[in-house]
């Protein structure tokens, strides 16, 4: 239910994206917001400040001030902030009320929310499913942790299509999508949530807690399924056939079995333009929401075939002196990075992998790569760990390289097989995001291509 804020006083921790579409639009419905941002102010905020500012909103840089945070009625944190930061002990401590941008917009708007998290393949399967209930007719653009905020979209949907991260589902206190979705589970984020049990427990809690009307689970990760005996959600699987409401492969079709146990089929694999056992995984789960919705499957599997990948999401980028090269800036973490290497089948690739260590086990990561790459160019913070875990699993043809470039160049001239830069790794001891680095990566190869024609 929509709020009144007219004259009251709301803290947005945090000048990103998020934080900024809310306090617009909260000084629009009359509340007086002030942006803290902990970061010393450069020189590509000014502009941003300046635009604020004329709408009354004011900023503060270089970190959060005692008086801004506890004069506050409302704080509005960014995502991105950890529970155990002094600020939110802060807030705690005095018992403001606190919650995120995604909380934020699902109480002012009436309009039904799916809810997509995992840890890996959100993305994918977000804009999957936007463009199959598009193409239905329904006004659902991908919004969330994908990069458009949910509140800048509020009252102009039909649905609110969002991928949502464990610091979203954090940060949320009453949020309760129609359709929630949970991909996949591996560790990760543990420098955010403290221990791998607690990123499970918030990952789990947008269906213990919550309750959706509709849950749609992943059958072969058992963490996942398990979970429909503790909730009272109406249940799809995906990824493997069961008993009841289910999608899954066989016989090379991607097969529906709805609530009548009537079998429907969707499409054959060879028609999904997606690389990968974990995108077939993503397809799945995409067919069960819009099935739910009410989507004709003739119309889910047009959208599906004419579906282009995500960029930085095992995109190709072009082919150098026979030479192909793929961008997996997004795999952020070892699992991604497997799927990855599993997407090739048989086919050996040169892995470009490193960036800023997450502290997570290295052993199976290690384990495909020996299985799956003929060689292994490393960069940046944490390539002494990984090249210590990959010479555990008796990994050869490891190279180190200091720039993404130099990687590049190296992986080429080896002539073992496809380059995949699919780092395993933040990206923030080189790049500002993993957005960056692909785009700095698809530069360069597409720079090579140019060179390459003109010889």
């Amino acid at each position: 239910m929509k709020r009144k804020w007219n004259n009251f006083d709301v803290t947005i921790l945090g000048l990103s994206k998020s934080g900024i579409s809310a306090a617009k639009y909260l000084s629009s419905k009359g509340a007086n917001c002030i942006i803290s941002e902990k970061r010393e102010q450069t020189p590509e905020d000014e502009q941003k400040i300046r635009k604020l500012e004329k709408l009354d909103i004011k900023v503060e840089m270089g970190g959060h001030k005692n008086e801004t945070v506890l004069n506050a009625d409302v704080i509005i944190a960014s995502p991105g902030i950890p529970p155990h930061s002094e600020v939110m002990r802060l807030i705690r401590a005095h018992n403001i009320e606190c919650f995120g941008e995604l909380e934020l917009a699902y109480r002012e708007s009436l309009k039904p929310f799916i809810a997509i998290t995992g840890t890996n393949g959100k993305t994918t399967t977000t804009k999957l499913v936007s463009e199959i209930l598009t193409k239905a007719g329904y006004k659902a653009p991908a919004c969330g942790n994908i990069g458009i905020p949910a509140i800048e979209l509020v009252d102009n949907v039909d649905f609110f299509v969002a991928e949502v991260s464990s610091y979203q589902i954090a940060t949320s206190r009453t949020f309760k999508p129609h359709i929630a979705v949970f991909l996949n589970y591996t560790p990760d984020h543990i420098d955010w949530h403290g221990d791998e049990e607690e990123y499970f427990r918030v990952k789990s809690s947008l269906f213990l807690d919550r309750q959706p009307a509709w849950a749609v689970l992943n059958a072969k990760d058992l963490k996942i399924a398990y979970l429909k005996l503790d909730i009272s959600s109406e249940t799809y699987f995906f990824n493997r056939e069961a008993d009841d409401k289910c999608v899954y492969l066989k016989d090379e079709k991607i097969l529906l079995k709805d609530k009548k146990k009537q079998v429907h089929e969707i499409m054959r694999k060879n028609e999904i333009p997606l690389k990968g056992r974990h995108n077939l995984e993503n397809v799945m789960a995409a067919v069960a929401v819009c099935y739910i919705v009410g989507v004709e499957p003739e119309i889910i599997r047009e959208a599906i075939m004419n579906f282009a990948p995500p960029e930085h999401r095992l995109e190709f980028v072009a082919t150098v002196d026979e030479i192909d090269y793929y961008n997996d800036s997004k795999a952020t973490n070892c699992s991604s990075a497997i799927c990855a290497l599993k997407a090739f089948e048989d086919q050996k690739v040169v892995l470009i992998a490193g960036g800023r260590d997450k502290g997570t086990d290295l052993t199976e990561f290690a384990r495909e790569v020996n299985k799956r790459a003929a060689a292994v160019v490393l960069i940046g913070e944490a390539a002494d760990r990984i090249e210590q875990a990959l010479k555990q699993q008796d990994v050869k043809n490891i190279f180190r390289e200091s720039s993404l470039q130099s990687a590049i160049d190296k992986a080429g001239s080896l002539k073992l097989g496809p380059v995949l830069l699919s780092p395993a790794c933040a990206s923030f001891d080189m790049f500002a995001n993993f957005e960056e680095r692909g785009k700095v990566f698809k530069k360069y190869v597409l720079s090579k291509t140019k060179t390459a024609g003109s010889c």
